[in-house]
């Protein structure tokens, strides 16, 4: 039987408001209680959160989410310790700076490295959110691995830059902006961030989607009597069409199955409704 308490879709995050504030409306609109979000959003932030509600919230370890995409303006000569607009404490004027450079710069942050995350951030340290702890530093202590898969230059309006990147699962654009000035010899603090997009999920007016066509899972095919599936019966390796280790997902009426094939067959989750 179909649970139709089950929905994924993006949802548009507004400007200065916390992702979780956000999430609250979205279950007063929908009527659902049981509903998260993938990807915190800061709270100057805006554009895509992936949100799902009932069973689809176990879900978002599975979903493909990379790259993700966004746009952001940077202002350089803007000091922030949280590296955006909402603490901005000094501004110093700064010499216009030829394009090209610019573009030379962003160029530069191509590829895999390693990023230092912000303090303010939802990162947890110990079990503790990064911006909870006293700690006076910008940034915390250890790095983290990083890729920028592209990166241009939208516009130059001094002092003003607006680019688009496209990066890696948990990549702080904060920081990519504040290393961006500090290459080109400034402070600066973002002062526009939007998700515009997260690998296929990007905003269609939430729209319902299929989550099978979002898992970063390859399909497997169950051979034997479907109901052995419905019952969470012990599976045999023998009865799949792909007998390799790892991870898939496994159709089969208007439910599906995510198993994990190893020495033996087990479930990780099952009987999830299509809606």
């Amino acid at each position: 039987m179909q649970d139709c308490q089950n929905r994924l879709f993006v949802a548009r995050k507004p400007m200065f408001i916390s992702s979780n504030k956000f999430l609250n409306t979205l279950k007063k609109k929908y009527g659902i209680k049981k509903m998260g979000f993938s990807g915190t959003l800061d709270p100057f932030a805006c554009g895509n959160l992936i949100i799902a509600s009932g069973q689809y919230t176990k879900l978002f370890r599975f979903l493909d989410k990379t790259p993700k995409t966004y746009i952001a303006t940077l202002m350089l000569g803007a000091y922030s310790p949280s590296l955006d607009i909402e603490k901005i404490e000094t501004i110093k004027s700064v010499e216009k700076i030829d394009e090209e450079k610019i573009k030379e710069v962003l160029n530069s942050f191509l590829g895999k490295q390693k990023q230092l995350p912000p303090k303010y951030s939802a990162k947890k340290i110990n079990g503790v959110r990064a911006y909870k702890l006293d700690d006076e530093k910008d940034f915390l202590d250890k790095e983290i691995e990083i890729e920028i898969f592209d990166i241009k230059l939208i516009n130059y309006s001094h002092p003003f830059i607006t680019f688009q990147a496209s990066v890696s699962e948990g990549t702080f654009i904060r920081t990519l902006g504040y290393d961006i000035a500090k290459k080109l010899g400034f402070e600066g603090a973002l002062t526009y961030l939007e998700r515009t997009k997260e690998g296929k999920f990007q905003y269609e007016c939430e729209k319902p989607l299929n989550p099978l066509e979002f898992l970063k899972i390859p399909q497997n095919f169950y051979l034997n009597d479907p109901k052995n599936l419905i019952l969470g019966k012990k599976l045999d390796i023998k009865d799949f069409e792909i007998q390799k280790s790892g991870i898939y997902y496994v159709k089969y009426d208007n439910y599906f199955a995510i198993i994990e094939i190893g020495e033996n067959v087990k479930y990780i989750l099952n009987r999830i409704g299509l809606c």
